[in-house]
C-alpha cells in the first residue's frame, strides 16, 4: 500500500512545503527564489534548481493532487518495479520535464523580448494592448515610489489620451522593461512533470485496468481515463491561454521521458505487459 520510495517521497515533499510556507514569514527566506527552476538566462537560475523544484509545491492543493497521484499510480508501479528502478524512473521523468520545460521558456522568452524590442522601436497603443493581452499583464503590478498600482490603470489611462502621447509611451517602455525582468525570474515548482510521467507509465503498462475516477460516474479503463488528460495538457499547452500559470509542457516532458526510458526498458521484455 505503501512502498519504500512512495514513502519517502511523500514525507520530503510534505516537509519541504512545511518549510516553504513557515521559512518566508518568520525568517524572510523565499525557497522558491533559491530552489525553484528558473528560466535559465535569469540571474537566478543554477543547475541544482532542475532538481530540488521537484519536491516544491506553490500551495496545499497542488501538494495534495500531486502527492495523491504519486500515491494512486505509483505504488503499484513500484511494487513492480522494486524501489530502485522505480526511483531512476521517477527523477528521469522530473529532470525531462524540467528540460523541456526550460526549452519552452526560452521560447516565450525570446518572443517576448522581440516584442518589447518591436514596441519599443514602433511604439503605440494598439502593439502595446497585444503585449498586454497575450502575457496576462493586468496581473502585473507597477510600482511607482510608495505607490503600488495595477497595469490594467496605465492601460485605462493611456486609452483615453492620444496614442502617440510621449509621456505614456516612456511609462510603457519602463513598465514593460520591468516587466521583461520579472518575467524571466518566475520561478517553477512542483513534481507534476514527473507525476505524469508515474501517471503515463500505469496507463501504458496497465491499459486495461479500471479507475473509479470522481465526478466520472461510471469506471473508466486506464488507457482512455490517461490518454485523454494527455491530449488535454497537450490542448492547453498550446493554446497558452493569458493567466493559465501551469507548466502544461512540462507535464508533456514528463509523459516524453516515461515513454523513452519504458521503451528502452521493455524492448526485450514483454512480461510487463497484458
Amino acid at each position: 500500500m505503501l512502498p519504500l520510495v512512495i514513502k519517502n517521497l511523500l514525507i520530503i515533499n510534505g516537509l519541504v512545503f512545511l518549510a516553504q510556507v513557515s521559512l518566508k514569514p518568520l525568517l524572510q527566506v523565499d525557497l522558491d527564489v533559491m530552489f525553484g527552476l528558473h528560466y535559465w538566462g535569469s540571474d537566478l537560475f543554477r543547475p541544482h534548481q532542475i532538481i530540488t523544484h521537484l519536491f516544491m509545491h506553490g500551495s496545499f492543493p497542488h501538494l495534495f493532487f500531486n502527492m495523491f497521484a504519486l500515491w494512486m499510480f505509483g505504488a503499484t508501479l513500484e511494487n513492480r518495479w522494486g524501489p530502485k528502478r522505480f526511483l531512476i524512473f521517477y527523477m528521469v521523468c522530473g529532470i525531462g520535464a524540467a528540460l523541456c520545460h526550460l526549452g519552452v521558456l526560452t521560447i516565450d522568452n525570446v518572443r517576448l523580448t522581440s516584442a518589447i524590442q518591436d514596441f519599443n522601436v514602433n511604439p503605440s497603443f494598439d502593439s502595446f494592448v497585444k503585449i498586454y493581452d497575450k502575457y496576462g499583464l493586468e496581473n502585473f503590478t507597477i510600482t511607482e515610489g510608495a505607490k503600488e498600482y495595477p497595469m490594467q490603470s496605465f492601460r485605462d489611462a493611456w486609452s483615453a489620451m492620444p496614442p502617440e502621447s510621449g509621456d505614456m509611451v516612456f511609462r510603457a517602455r519602463l513598465y514593460l522593461s520591468n516587466f521583461v525582468e520579472l518575467y524571466r525570474n518566475i520561478p517553477t515548482v512542483g513534481a507534476s512533470g514527473a507525476v505524469f510521467g508515474v501517471l503515463f507509465a500505469f496507463g501504458y503498462l496497465f491499459p486495461n485496468s479500471y479507475l473509479f475516477i470522481l465526478p466520472i460516474p461510471f469506471p473508466i479503463k486506464a488507457k482512455y481515463f490517461i490518454g485523454g488528460y494527455i491530449l488535454m495538457e497537450l490542448f492547453l499547452g498550446f493554446k497558452n491561454s493569458s493567466g493559465d500559470n501551469v507548466a502544461h509542457f512540462a507535464h508533456l516532458g514528463g509523459v516524453l521521458f516515461a515513454y523513452i526510458l519504458l521503451k528502452i526498458w521493455n524492448k526485450r521484455n514483454r512480461r510487463d505487459f497484458y
